[in-house]
């Protein structure tokens, strides 16, 4: 038996920013929508340009109205990048970023709905 990683989700409550923040800081393209009949979810699938793992951002009418408490859960999605200076510097220019770790070398940006990103070097 073999398991492979599917998606993550993530909750947001504007699903247009949060799209437009994910094409602009980490290059994600949507793959696919769904939406309910009922007009009471939209999910949206994003992935990178390899396809092999996708963040679903799910978005709920009826939380429309107030952002999420994300408590003080420390989960993250962490993301390898080829040019690490050229990321840094337009996630600077975003003003985006949240936490910095110079020794670790990496970096954390904040999403539109406060969930942190994990930036790395492809190669450390």
């Amino acid at each position: 038996m073999e398991f492979t990683i599917a998606h993550c989700n993530l909750n947001v409550q504007d699903r247009e920013r949060a799209v437009t923040f994910y094409q602009e800081a980490l290059g994600l393209h949507v793959v696919r929508t769904k939406e309910a009949a009922d007009g009471s979810f939209i999910l949206t699938f994003l992935t990178d340009a390899r396809g092999l793992f996708e963040i679903e951002l799910t978005w709920l009418r009826d939380h429309a109205d107030r952002p999420y408490d994300l408590g003080e859960n420390e989960s993250h999605i962490c993301f390898k990048v080829t040019d690490y200076d050229a990321a840094y510097a337009k996630h600077k220019a975003m003003d985006c970023i949240c936490y910095e770790n110079p020794k670790m070398g990496l970096y954390f940006i904040c999403d539109p709905d406060g969930h942190w990103l994990e930036i790395v070097p492809l190669k450390r």
